[in-house]
């Protein structure tokens, strides 16, 4: 018997030698996927504690964008405090810019030399109209499942 389980879901599959063939293929095509990414706040992109390279999603309100130069900039606010990211939207141009709504945005971090870190998106999508505290506690509850979670499967490795 073999158990695979998903690291973004909660699919656990348990196996019969028949299926080993298959699960490995899966194994392999899911590999072949860029990662869905991991949410995190626009003030935490601002201070640093993102890879290059990492996959993630963040959210923020357009406050410019440059066809130009394809960059955009979201901003949020967090504590009186405005936070900006930096999206380059080479990957998702022509895109109906909308200054003033709220966007989600999938993609990779770059960091550029004295430019601070850049936002590679591959998905911008305008979310106006949203809950903005809602999609806050959804992602902080996301993190404490994943970290129950990987507390389980830690505990259970031992």
């Amino acid at each position: 018997m073999h158990q695979w389980i998903h690291p973004y879901t909660s699919l656990s599959i348990t196996s019969t030698p028949e299926l080993v063939t298959t699960l490995k293929d899966l194994q392999q095509l899911c590999k072949m996927l860029p990662n869905p990414g991991i949410y995190y706040f626009p003030w935490e992109i601002s201070s640093g504690p993102v890879r290059d390279g990492e996959t993630l999603r963040t959210f923020g309100r357009l406050h410019c964008y440059d066809l130009a130069q394809s960059e955009a900039v979201l901003t949020a606010q967090c504590n009186s405090v405005q936070h900006q990211v930096r999206v380059c939207t080479k990957f998702v141009e022509p895109f109906q810019a909308q200054l003033g709504s709220l966007y989600v945005a999938l993609g990779d971090m770059e960091q550029r030399d004295g430019e601070g870190p850049v936002l590679k998106a591959r998905v911008l999508t305008c979310v106006e109209g949203m809950n903005l505290s809602m999609l806050e506690q959804a992602i902080r509850e996301q993190r404490k499942y994943f970290q129950d979670r990987q507390g389980q499967v830690e505990s259970g490795a031992s």
